[in-house]
């Protein structure tokens, strides 16, 4: 319930900035509605309609009331509902959010084990350097360098777009069993994944790493050596089950910062998300649609949170009793 209060302390900060952002900035949302329209009096009704000309906080008051409602308001520039424009993009933010933290876990958590198991011995190096560059590389970089040397050279993968939505593709596999659609998508999201877990990677093998060296330092894996357990066993089910409680923070804090800083690997790839839509809307002026990306991805960020507090307190005990 503490961390819920907290979450709606934040989501409440999150509106009045960008409500505030959005009375700081320059321009007039009635050009871009009426365009070249010389009819002041026209342009003086869509003021009227669209509360412009109340008082600032009167409309910041009348905002917090259609948030009550559930309304994000209305697009400036596309005539439709904010509300529905966001769950238009937000299944792809999240396909690839997902998806990259699929790369990074998949990746990560073995070469961090194997760096630990390991240490000062080549394999150790090739993680440590690899994880040096993997943070130090920028991911539009890393994205425009796929494009021109797999895309475009090798011609592997798609260099922009889609495809198909993972929902569609999943429901021909189990409704017809045909695979085409999925490996469509695999196809298309592959090279934005990497391009965008590729910081991730980096993090979760040195967070890996540090975590199960501390542990296997421990005098509970020198025990369960010492009665025979093979090395395996002791490394992935008890040592680095010790080590996941940081992974698992980590792993959530990241996933919702992968759904708001998706923005630069979209624009690269054009994937069709919220970090596409909300550049797109920005450069517009269409500010509805930019507070509503906003509102969502930090609803998603607290949500994020709260589930990540749950699942650590579950895998300890002691947390909960804090």
């Amino acid at each position: 319930m503490r961390r819920v209060l907290q979450g709606i302390f934040v989501l409440w900060a999150v509106v009045t900035i960008m409500f505030g952002l959005r009375a700081l900035s320059p321009g007039d949302p009635v050009n871009l509605i009426a365009g070249q329209v010389p009819d002041q009096a026209t342009r003086d009704q869509i003021r009227q309609d669209l509360g412009l000309d109340q008082p600032m906080y009167v409309q910041y008051l009348d905002y917090l009331g259609d948030l009550l409602t559930g309304s994000l308001g209305y697009s400036y520039n596309q005539r439709r509902a904010v509300t529905d424009i966001v769950a238009q993009h937000f299944a792809a933010t999240v396909e690839l959010a997902v998806a990259a933290t699929v790369v990074a876990i998949v990746i990560a958590i073995p070469l961090g084990v194997v760096s630990a198991t390991r240490r000062n011995q080549p394999a150790d190096y090739g993680a440590t350097l690899g994880s040096l560059v993997g943070i130090s590389t920028p991911n539009f970089w890393l994205g425009i360098m796929l494009i021109l040397l797999v895309a475009e050279q090798v011609g592997m993968f798609p260099t922009s777009g889609r495809g198909v939505a993972f929902h569609d593709a999943m429901y021909m596999v189990f409704r017809y069993g045909y695979v085409g659609d999925l490996l469509s998508w695999l196809s298309y999201i592959i090279l934005p994944a990497i391009t965008l877990g590729t910081y991730f990677t980096a993090l979760i093998t040195r967070l890996t790493r540090s975590g199960m060296i501390d542990e296997l330092g421990k005098p509970y894996v020198t025990a369960t050596e010492a009665k025979g357990l093979p090395q395996t066993l002791i490394r992935y089910k008890h040592v680095l089950r010790n080590t996941l409680i940081p992974i698992i923070t980590v792993l959530g804090l990241q996933l919702g910062t992968l759904m708001g800083g998706a923005v630069i690997t979209e624009e690269v790839f054009n994937w069709p998300g919220l970090g596409l839509m909300f550049i797109e809307s920005l450069r517009n002026g269409d500010w509805p649609v930019v507070q509503g990306i906003v509102l969502f991805i930090a609803v998603a960020f607290v949500v994020i949170n709260i589930l990540v507090d749950a699942v650590y307190a579950r895998l300890n005990p002691q947390v909960s009793d804090e």
